[in-house]
């Protein structure tokens, strides 16, 4: 590679340079959607710290493969998910909007990536389904039996992490130790459906039975079921990515149990660790409070760009969250809010601005009468982007450029031909091609003129509605519709949407 990459890896807990397993492929996981609902804010983290990192290899001439699973069959996070009646989050989704499973599935499916499209997200190599592994899942599952690791109990079968523990590490990951999981594992954990029926509360599903009435089921050696959750990314990944892999990622709140389980799976069944690099993000909070639907403080994807729910106060343009993405290093947490957002929008605007002006300049001088260190400033920008993905720091020297540009375009600077090339491409390489910010030319721009004109209508229609004169506000609200610009009233003000 031209440049020294290096990646926090979460299994040893330090800064690790980058060593591709082949010289010239890369091979990357990523756990992706459950598709029983609508995305929210949460699922565009880990897609997007993916796509930086693919952007990143394909720039440096690495041809690679990047997988991202879906979810829809089985267990959908954790043996909690299976409720007394046997039925799994997606089936009860299903039986509540009267669709098929796979209804559901697709339906939820063709949301996500709509909605994560539209940030500008390179699309996976390969985005295999669960339901369609269902073989390679049961193949597994006989491996790990044979090596000892795994018991049959009534037609479900569960992962002997006892056993496991006596030949490997449960807990390399996670840093947990099996002894004080012992020691925590109380009788309230048997509460829990079918608990009765596994040597320890902490082993795990990797085959469930299922009921006559669980509307999605598969025939196996032990009979009719679905798999474990936590088998189908490692089932999926090996079939795909080898026996080992370099890049596994996802979020921070799967390091435990599911990454972890994932290790444990792979070495019983293969006899050796499944993945070099081991890379995960941190939370978004809301307001300084985690996301929870308990909270009622969730945000989904097309709520953000439509701007209809009452967190928000206007809809923002997809590329605006990308760049409130940005801003914070992939492994700290980044705080939600309006203002927050707001803030972002006038960085990537203002950044838009001096892309746009930096590529229509086309008046250089002789001689350049203002030195840049192009070289530090070049150097910079690399190495940033090449330490752990900081892309704040990006941001930030994207940012001393900018004032650079403003200097450039009034004339108070002058670059020679060439400077002013160098200038273009490297700022166009990480504002674009890196960093993956959409570039709109001026005139295609939702510009100020927009935005002003309709805020103008928005408060006249505020103001007749005031003063009673209703008449005044639905003709407003009617010739905007008639234009193709519908008007979106919430308790924090009036939003619009051009379809």
């Amino acid at each position: 590679m031209k440049h020294n990459l290096k990646l926090y890896n979460s299994i040893n807990k330090r800064l690790e340079p980058f060593r591709p397993i082949q010289a010239d492929f890369v091979g990357i996981y990523l756990c992706g959607p459950t598709v029983y609902s609508s995305p929210h804010l949460g699922h565009t983290r880990g897609a997007l710290t993916v796509d930086l990192l693919v952007r990143w290899f394909k720039y440096e001439g690495l041809k690679v493969r990047y997988v991202r699973n879906i979810t829809d069959v089985g267990h959908l996070t954790n043996d909690a998910d299976i409720d007394a009646s046997g039925e799994d989050k997606l089936s009860k989704k299903a039986n509540l909007e009267k669709l098929e499973p796979m209804e559901i599935a697709q339906k939820y499916y063709n949301e996500y990536d709509q909605a994560i499209s539209k940030l500008g997200i390179l699309k996976p190599d390969i985005e295999p389904l669960a339901s369609g592994h269902i073989i390679e899942q049961i193949e597994m599952i006989k491996k790990i039996i044979s090596e000892g690791m795994a018991y049959q109990k009534n037609g479900s079968v569960y992962f002997d992490i006892e056993a496991y523990n006596k030949k490997y590490d449960y807990g390399v990951l996670s840093g947990r130790k099996l002894e004080d999981m012992i020691a925590g594992a109380g009788e309230e954990r048997r509460t829990l459906e079918r608990q009765d029926e596994k040597k320890n509360s902490f082993d795990f599903a990797l085959w469930k039975k299922a009921d006559k009435s669980h509307i999605m089921q598969w025939p196996s050696p032990w009979g009719n079921g679905f798999p474990g959750w936590h088998l189908e990314c490692s089932a999926m990944s090996k079939k795909y990515l080898g026996e080992r892999f370099d890049i596994h990622f996802g979020g921070m709140d799967l390091l435990f149990p599911h990454h972890e389980c994932e290790i444990a799976q792979c070495q019983a069944a293969h006899k050796q660790h499944p993945v070099n690099y081991w890379l995960h993000n941190n939370m978004i909070t809301i307001n300084g409070k985690k996301m929870a639907r308990s909270l009622n403080n969730g945000i989904l994807v097309n709520e953000l760009y439509k701007g209809n729910n009452a967190l928000l106060e206007k809809p923002f343009d997809p590329m605006v969250l990308r760049f409130f993405l940005l801003q914070a290093h992939y492994r700290s947490t980044i705080d939600f809010s309006n203002e927050a957002l707001k803030a972002a929008e006038k960085g990537y605007d203002r950044l838009v601005k001096t892309y746009n002006l930096l590529i229509h300049e086309t008046q250089s001088a002789e001689n350049s009468v203002h030195k840049i260190n192009f070289e530090e400033w070049e150097k910079n920008l690399f190495d940033a982007f090449a330490e752990d993905l900081n892309t704040p720091m990006v941001l930030a020297l994207l940012f001393e450029a900018a004032k650079w540009i403003n200097q450039i375009i009034i004339g108070k600077w002058q670059l020679n031909e060439t400077d002013l090339e160098r200038l273009k491409k490297i700022f166009i390489l990480f504002f674009g091609e890196l960093l993956g910010l959409q570039v709109k030319e001026l005139e295609q721009i939702k510009n100020s003129k927009e935005k002003e004109i309709m805020g103008i209508l928005i408060e006249i229609r505020k103001n007749a509605k005031e003063h009673k004169n209703y008449a005044l506000a639905d003709e407003i609200r009617t010739e905007l519709e008639q234009e193709g610009i519908k008007l979106i009233d919430t308790k924090s003000g009036t939003s619009y949407e051009i379809s």
